[in-house]
């Protein structure tokens, strides 16, 4: 265990990472909430099929705007990736404030989520879109880069859509908020 002392602003203890205490300190952070759905693929004759992939991720991030990139995270071990990892276009839905079920559904292992939320239809490339989004980018995907026990995947977006402007939903603390709204003029 080491302290650094930060002058007028107390004593700052630092310990070894684990696990456990990563996590922990990850929960502290606030996150828009997106959902990142993928198109079934057709692998051919020797490999079956794989159906449409749909996760709820907090790991959504705009990386450039010349040219427009963003991305997203997900473990290797995650039911969606076999699909992820071969799909050529995905679609990236931010989440409002409301929509806490789509990304309960969403982030949900072991279901059909796209049975679990039937609120969603088939966009361009096949790649399914779900209604009520604060925002949707519809991606191409450009590299996908191995860290750790995720893959980074960074997609250029091709379309977007707005819905209705309102409050993000934000993941804090291992469950659902929203922000404030705007600061008060007479704060």
């Amino acid at each position: 265990m080491t302290t650094v002392d930060r002058p007028g602003a107390g004593t700052v203890e630092l310990r070894p990472v684990d696990t456990d205490t990563f996590r922990g300190l990850l929960r502290r952070q606030a996150s828009t909430v997106t959902v990142v759905t993928t198109p079934c693929l057709h692998t051919g004759r020797r490999l079956p099929s794989l159906p449409p992939a749909g996760f709820t991720a907090t790991s959504f991030t705009s990386v450039s705007l010349d040219p427009p990139l963003v991305s997203f995270c997900l473990g290797r071990e995650s039911s969606s990736w076999p699909t992820v990892a071969h799909a050529e276009h995905v679609a990236v839905h931010l989440l409002a404030s409301g929509q806490q079920e789509v990304a309960k559904i969403f982030a949900t292992s072991g279901i059909d989520r796209f049975a679990g939320h039937p609120g969603w239809e088939t966009g361009p490339f096949g790649v399914p879109l779900i209604g009520d989004a604060l925002a949707v980018l519809l991606c191409r995907v450009v590299r996908r880069i191995e860290a750790g026990d995720h893959t980074l995947v960074l997609a250029e977006p091709l379309a977007l859509g707005a819905g209705e402007d309102g409050d993000p939903l934000v993941h804090h603390r291992g469950g659902y908020t929203t922000t404030l709204g705007a600061w008060p003029e007479t704060w």
